[in-house]
This record gives structure tokens, sequence and C-alpha cells, in this order.
């Protein structure tokens, strides 16, 4: 019985898929082709540490990888003050999101992950000042260790203006 209804479901949603897949207004979300992925590679940020990407651009946005305070010309960690770490973090961003055809105003959503909260209103001033009147949404989440065990990362998502 349950092999019959189980099959039954499926004729169903598929007749209803092909129904409404042909009308624009009642299209499911999955029937939407998929732009293709495409990688974004700065020199002027840090090169990634193992096997991911700067960044990913997919359907008119960019996804950012999390920037740790390493300086793009030489390699080096920059392990000063948080809030040192956090402005070379936010220029590695900017840097990956101008090479991705975005800025710091086009970013929607970021996830600072920091390894201590203590940090949290050093690095909040220095992060305010970078995207001035700009508020995307935000989390930041204490863990208990960073790559290289550097104090803060941030990721992005961020709009590809057309």
């Amino acid at each position: 019985m349950l092999h019959a209804l189980t099959a039954t479901t499926a004729r169903i949603t598929s007749r209803l898929h092909l129904a409404f897949a042909s009308t624009p207004a009642c299209r499911f979300p999955y029937t939407r082709a998929m732009s293709s992925l495409a990688t974004v590679h700065t020199d002027k940020a840090p090169a990634a540490i193992g096997p991911y990407s700067q960044a990913v651009k997919a359907n008119g946005m960019v996804y950012c990888s999390g920037q740790i305070p390493i300086d793009a010309a030489t390699g080096e960690l920059k392990l000063g003050s948080i809030a040192d770490q956090t402005e070379l973090v936010l220029s590695n961003l900017r840097e990956v999101l101008k090479a991705a055809g975005s800025d710091m105003n086009q970013v929607v959503k970021t996830t600072v992950l920091l390894k201590d909260m203590n940090d949290f209103q050093a690095m909040n001033e220095v992060y305010g000042k970078a995207f001035g009147d700009h508020r995307p949404a935000r989390a930041a989440y204490q863990v208990a260790r960073l790559p290289k065990d550097v104090s803060v990362e941030i990721e992005a998502i961020a709009v590809v203006p057309e």
C-alpha cells in the first residue's frame, strides 16, 4: 500500500511540475536554470590555504570564503591588535569582492568568527567604518580556534550588479 501511495504521489507531483513549469509566475524554485559557476581569484587578496576558492559567483551573487589577516603581498600573518587584524581582513574581502565585480555596498550578509567574543567591540568599530552607512545582515560567533590561530575571520555574500 505504501509503495502504491508513493508512486501515485510521484505521478501527481510530476504532472503538477509539468503543468506549472511552463508558466513563469508559477515556476517551482528548482526548475530555474542555474547559471554556470565561476570561481574568483585575485592576487590582491591571500590565496586560499586549502581546497577552496577565494569566492564563487553564481546567479548574480558572489559567495566569499572567510578571509583571515594574511598580507596578500607577503603571505605573512598580521597578528597585531584585533583592530589591525580586522582592517586587513576587510581589506582582503574588499579585494575579493572587487575581483568578482561587486563591492562592500553590495554585501547582503556577513559572518564574523572571533576567537574571543571580548574582541567584539574593537572588531565592530573597524567593521562599522568599513561598511559606512551600509548595514548588511550579520552573524557573529565565538569559536574555539581559527585557521593559523588568528583572532578573526569574516566571510560575505554579496550581489554582483549587472
